[in-house]
């Protein structure tokens, strides 16, 4: 009896099946052409993921864009405060000490007025369309990063870093993001030569977060002062490892997760 209902119910099935493509063809089709989505979607999950993954890092990097160029301009007006070379203008209120130090003087200046055409170059140094098809922009607004860090910015800010306010901490902390910065630059630039460019934009990206710090260093200064209220020569000692410290954290992570993938490039 067993036996006897289960071909029973077979024929069943088949001749409700046939029923269904009989009477409803349009049916079959959809439900086949449903069903053939769902297994091309489930086998394809990877794909589907890295579509959309692509999809969240552009919508990221747009928005980068636009708060780079937000900041950027921010940047630019607190340069413009000291093209008057006012000795009390903004910052320098509270470098009055060593307003009369003629190469502290013009170590701080060459900083200020050179440190934007390094923070601008990553408008074109971290763009895949720039690097493909304006490769001559690429290498020159390179070039000229390179040689603002490596020879102007740099030693400016290197220099400056030995009378940072804050003592002995923020001295230290100034002094290793200088040191860095210059070093992640020259091997970048070391790795270009070399036409090693895995390693020439993992480097870069390491000197671009550390670029970034002019930025982040006076958000988390603001931020401070407005939600802790502590002291302004506390929040300064504080900031100056905030500043730098997370951004390069995160482009090691970028770079981990990078060569994890096996995407870098």
């Amino acid at each position: 009896m067993v036996v006897e209902a289960g071909v029973v119910s077979v024929t069943a099935s088949v001749v409700v099946g046939g029923v269904t493509s009989a009477f409803f063809p349009q049916a079959v089709s959809m439900t086949t052409e449903i069903t053939d989505k769902l297994i091309a979607n489930v086998l394809n999950f990877d794909v589907l993921m890295t579509g959309l993954r692509e999809r969240y890092l552009q919508i990221v990097r747009y928005f980068g864009l636009i708060f780079l160029a937000i900041f950027c301009y921010l940047m630019l007006e607190i340069i413009l405060r000291y093209v008057s070379f006012d000795t009390d203008a903004s910052f320098l209120q509270i470098k009055q000490d060593y307003i009369e130090n003629k190469l502290w003087l013009t170590a701080f200046y060459v900083h200020v007025f050179s440190s934007l055409f390094a923070l601008l170059a990553g408008f074109t140094q971290f763009s895949k369309k720039i690097r493909s098809h304006y490769p001559k922009v690429h290498r020159w607004v390179g070039r000229i990063y390179v040689v603002d860090i490596l020879l102007v910015t740099g030693p400016a800010g290197l220099f400056m870093s030995f009378y940072a306010n804050g003592g002995v901490s923020s001295r230290l902390a100034f002094l290793i993001l200088s040191v860095f910065w210059w070093y992640f630059t020259w091997k970048a630039w070391r790795a270009a030569i070399a036409r090693d460019f895995a390693r020439h934009r993992a480097f870069m990206l390491r000197s671009y977060a550390l670029t970034l710090s002019a930025i982040t260093l006076r958000l988390w200064k603001l931020g401070m002062a407005h939600y802790l209220g502590l002291p302004p020569m506390d929040i300064y000692r504080v900031a100056a490892w905030l500043g730098f410290v997370p951004n390069y954290l995160l482009a090691e992570f970028y770079l981990y997760r990078v060569r994890n993938s096996k995407t870098l490039g």
